[in-house]
């Protein structure tokens, strides 16, 4: 098993706010830690949301992808906790690429009221808020990459 804390110096990183029927998905680059939205991938097929993703894993040519993994307040897992799991271990399995889950309790919230300062509306802002979610995943990990890494939970192993 790698160590989580392993990471490549440089490069693009992608982070997904994984749901089932929307991913919210930020970029950043590791020497300049700022993340920024990037999209939501709206698709209930899983053969749509991978579609989508190959495009920007081609476009964007990312060296490291994060996994926002959803949990209680406590740690304890849920439903989604096992579903995002299994969509990182798809994106590992798929694209080879590493792929580190990362705590994103409270990441929604966050986005959710950074949105509403805009003076957006709910309705409003609900296409912004999957990507605004992952923005906060990612800006989390360049802020706090040890503790924001998901250290029981590792994806990938080759690094």
């Amino acid at each position: 098993m790698p160590d989580p804390l392993l990471l490549p110096a440089s490069g693009l990183v992608l982070a997904f706010d994984y749901g089932e029927k929307r991913i919210g998905v930020a970029s950043g680059d590791l020497l300049l830690k700022l993340a920024t939205p990037l999209q939501t991938i709206t698709a209930e097929a899983n053969d749509v949301k991978f579609a989508a993703i190959e495009k920007l894993l081609h476009e964007w040519s990312p060296v490291l992808l994060l996994v926002g993994l959803p949990t209680h307040m406590d740690g304890n897992a849920h439903a989604m906790t096992r579903l995002a799991r299994k969509f990182a271990n798809r994106l590992h399995g798929r694209f080879g690429l590493p792929v580190r889950l990362i705590d994103e309790r409270l990441s929604s919230a966050l986005a959710d009221s950074m949105l509403a300062e805009t003076g957006l509306r709910s309705r409003k802002r609900k296409p912004a808020l999957d990507q605004v979610a992952a923005q906060q995943i990612l800006q989390q990990f360049f802020d706090y990459p040890a503790q924001s890494i998901a250290h029981d939970a590792p994806v990938s192993d080759s690094d």
